[in-house]
């Protein structure tokens, strides 16, 4: 029980801490920023799908989804340091992906995400 406990404080930290991260990173440009016919359901559903591939991302694989605002969704990564708002536009959906660094394993995430859409 104690295990547990720890566990699931030691999770909200690291929730605490990634859910800054990511506000701090919203108040600069996108990484990238691209468009779907697809709804943000849809989409989202794709990206963490496609973010929890373990042959593609080894032990970074990790893609968790939060609702937002209007109806969108947050696909996030442990950590936080990749993460794309997807919020409806139109009929469709708008992508914004952040990603503390452009380095392979953004490029990486971009490319699973652009599957999606």
């Amino acid at each position: 029980m104690r295990k547990l406990v720890i566990g699931a404080l030691a999770l909200a930290v690291l929730s605490g801490c990634a859910g800054s991260k990511m506000n701090d990173a919203r108040t600069g440009m996108p990484y990238k920023t691209l468009a779907s016919d697809k709804t943000p359901l849809v989409v989202a559903q794709c990206i963490q799908f496609g973010w929890q591939d373990e042959a593609v991302f080894g032990v970074d694989a990790g893609g968790f989804k939060e609702p937002i605002e209007a109806g969108g969704f947050t696909v996030y990564t442990t950590g936080g340091d990749y993460f794309v708002d997807v919020r409806s536009a139109g009929a469709g959906s708008s992508v914004n992906y952040f990603a503390v660094a452009d380095t392979m394993p953004a490029k990486r995430r971009l490319a699973a995400l652009a599957t999606c859409l």
